[in-house]
């Protein structure tokens, strides 16, 4: 099944991995839905200043360092996706275990290996 795919923390810089995780899932033909409140659209898809924007999410994807992902939290949960992809770097046992408490399952993996090696849906 393809999914909505929030990024959080898109990029529009091609050597950045939010960036790739765009064009990625778009060739993979999931619906990606970049979040940043720097950018109005990234490669023609429109970008969302927050995560309070969107809806019917499937998957969050997180490009952002946990100091800066502590105040999007409470979005996260009222946004309620099936998951949130913790990518290198992002990782937060704190903001994990307050997501998991909130029912939403927490996966710490690349979504761009997911991606390669047929492990992005469920």
């Amino acid at each position: 099944m393809k999914e909505k795919v929030a990024i959080l923390g898109a990029s529009n810089k091609p050597d950045r991995y939010a960036y790739k995780a765009l064009k990625m899932l778009q060739e993979y033909g999931h619906t990606p839905l970049p979040v940043n409140p720097a950018f109005d659209e990234i490669e023609g898809v429109k970008v969302a200043k927050s995560l309070d924007e969107l809806s019917d999410i499937d998957t969050v994807t997180l490009y952002m360092n946990p100091h800066r992902l502590e105040e999007q939290v409470d979005r996260l949960i009222r946004l309620k996706p099936k998951r949130v992809i913790f990518n290198p770097g992002t990782e937060s046992k704190e903001i994990e275990q307050k997501l998991k408490a909130a029912g939403i399952q927490t996966t710490e993996a690349c979504t761009l290996v997911l991606l390669r090696t047929n492990q992005f849906e469920e």
